[in-house]
């Protein structure tokens, strides 16, 4: 799926640990239910959706 098809590009944003080279960053977009997630270097490009549930487990877990 689409990133665009996914959320509008405004929903769509870096975490405050990106750097600024822009090199290697993902961007996460926060829906209803779910969690959209796409590479911030192809906007437009695919997304990859989860639940929230799993999106949380995901993180904690590297925390």
């Amino acid at each position: 799926m689409t990133a665009t098809a996914v959320a509008p590009e405004a929903a769509w944003f870096k975490s405050s640990y990106s750097g600024a080279e822009g090199n290697a960053c993902v961007e996460t977009a926060y829906l209803e239910a779910a969690v959209g997630v796409r590479d911030s270097k192809v906007n437009r490009g695919p997304a990859l959706v989860f639940e929230a549930a799993t999106w949380g487990t995901f993180v904690s877990s590297i925390r």
